[in-house]
């Protein structure tokens, strides 16, 4: 019961403290603006929307599985960071080795555009043709299933990335099969992530 209160204690402080350094920012930003220096001013709104990174950062981990598959969430490997508009990175891992998972997500990955252009053109897609890789539909999203069978060990590895919009989610899995990483990737909820990534 005291860890339960501990961490409720803990989750009200820093959303209280980002609440103050978001607000700090703000009026940084708006004096800044005002007395002339536009180097300070734009200083303070890059740390503001890094603050709200993080915060949107947040809200998406809520939003992932507690288990991938029957591996369970390793909260504490849990990586949140948030860039100041260039864009949002969330990490979670699952399970311990050898055998785990991950789900990374990146809003304004630059690999959005390089990934929707193999997507969207059969001829691009077409001539970078590999057995060990495919296109599938994940809740109505096209995503690229690349497959990576480790002769040596004998275990297979699969990596999901799912373009949604201006947002990447990659889902990682060892040992597993194709089953398995399509069954873990339709019970992450993509619609709310990418709603609230945006």
């Amino acid at each position: 019961m005291k860890r339960i209160r501990l961490t409720i204690a803990i989750v009200l402080v820093s959303q209280f403290v980002l609440a103050q350094d978001f607000d700090k920012n703000i009026s940084t930003a708006k004096s800044a603006y005002a007395s002339g220096n536009l180097q300070d001013s734009r200083f303070a709104m890059e740390q503001m929307l890094r603050d709200l990174d993080m915060a949107i950062g947040k809200e998406v981990l809520k939003l992932l599985p507690a288990k991938v598959g029957s591996l369970a969430v390793n909260e504490k490997e849990d990586d949140v960071t948030g860039s100041g508009g260039i864009g949002l990175y969330v990490n979670r891992h699952y399970g311990t080795d050898p055998k785990r998972a991950s789900i990374e997500i990146i809003n304004n990955s630059p690999l959005i555009t390089s990934l929707n252009a193999v997507l969207s053109m059969p001829v691009i897609g077409g001539m970078m043709r590999d057995e060990n890789q495919k296109i599938i539909r994940v809740q109505g999203y096209k995503s690229i299933l690349n497959k990576n069978a480790n002769t040596e060990t004998g275990k297979t590895n699969y990596e999901l990335q799912i373009p949604m919009n201006n947002t990447l989610l990659t889902l990682r899995m060892d040992d597993t099969t194709e089953s398995e990483i399509t069954t873990a990737a339709n019970s992450i909820q993509l619609a709310k992530i990418v709603q609230i990534a945006q």
